[in-house]
């Protein structure tokens, strides 16, 4: 099933998908490196893939990429736009929603509730107009709440909507946070390890619904991801981060082949594995002592 970006059907593509550039980024917490000009381009309509081994520099990108962190060198651009000067919400209302790796969703809330969040920035109806519930506030709420419920339907979750977050499945729990994504409208979607701690099964309805979001939205997909199996299943392009460093960069087959790719994963026998995996970790962790906030909140940039 693995996809080749020669034949990716580009005709559903929305207008407003432009490509989004990585130039030369790198990310410095003090003397503690997590990226090193990494350069990279995802194409529109694309799923494109960022892998790597533990503290390999993953989601430190991800972070850049919607502004929670800051880059010390380069830039992130998404068409004309520089994303590395804009503040998070700025990046949100340009239409680049993304997904956490541990769940930021209101357990006490249902599923309606949190799909409503993502629509925030697309409410125009002042405080006022819906305190008194006067008419155009209430038909843009009404509006509003067909999306979620459309949304809800797509990722299969429309019998869940009055359903509160916090007794539903970790798996359908990841899928709220998906679907909450989505509710922003996004030209741009940003998974971070959107399959981590699922089952077998859990794991190929998401990677179907991924390939779904793509063809019915028209929009490119950025995920970070651990299984392999459903990065190379679905993924047009893999770029490959190692120690901060971008190691490789094509499609999967191109990727998979590669041997400093091979190397990364499986070690040439000789290296401190525990060097490789605290390296972003110490690095975050040092930055957040200092700035008071952590890599997975979705609040503004430290």
């Amino acid at each position: 099933m693995t996809a080749d970006t020669s034949t990716v059907d580009t005709s559903g593509l929305r207008s407003d998908v432009v490509p989004l550039q990585v130039r030369d980024v790198s990310v410095r917490f003090g003397a503690l490196s997590a990226l090193s000009h990494v350069s990279f381009t995802v194409e529109p309509g694309s799923i494109h893939a960022i892998i790597g081994p533990n503290g390999a520099g993953k989601s430190t990108m991800f972070n850049v990429m919607s502004g929670v962190y800051p880059a010390t060198e380069g830039e992130v651009r998404f068409g004309d736009r520089v994303l590395t000067s804009m503040q998070p919400y700025q990046i949100a209302e340009l239409g680049i929603a993304r997904t956490f790796q541990n769940i930021a969703l209101s357990d006490s809330q249902t599923v309606a509730e949190n799909l409503m969040l993502g629509r925030h920035h697309l409410t125009r109806a002042g405080f006022v107009s819906s305190g008194l519930r006067l008419p155009r506030a209430t038909r843009e709420g009404r509006r509003h709440g067909e999306r979620v419920r459309e949304i809800a339907d797509f990722m299969e979750l429309g019998d869940k909507l009055e359903t509160p977050v916090g007794v539903l499945s970790y798996g359908d729990q990841k899928r709220v946070e998906v679907a909450r994504a989505l509710a922003t409208e996004p030209t741009v979607l940003l998974l971070d390890e959107p399959v981590a701690g699922m089952n077998t099964e859990e794991t190929r309805r998401v990677a179907a619904s991924v390939l779904e979001i793509r063809s019915a939205l028209g929009i490119s997909v950025i995920l970070v991801e651990h299984d392999m199996g459903m990065v190379m299943g679905i993924a047009d392009r893999v770029t490959v981060l190692d120690f901060g460093r971008l190691i490789a960069d094509g499609t999967p087959a191109e990727v998979q082949s590669d041997p400093e790719v091979i190397r990364a994963y499986l070690g040439s026998g000789d290296e401190d594995d525990g060097d490789h995996t605290g390296g972003e970790q110490a690095a975050e962790a040092d930055h957040e002592a200092g700035a008071g906030t952590g890599a997975g909140s979705p609040g503004g940039r430290p």
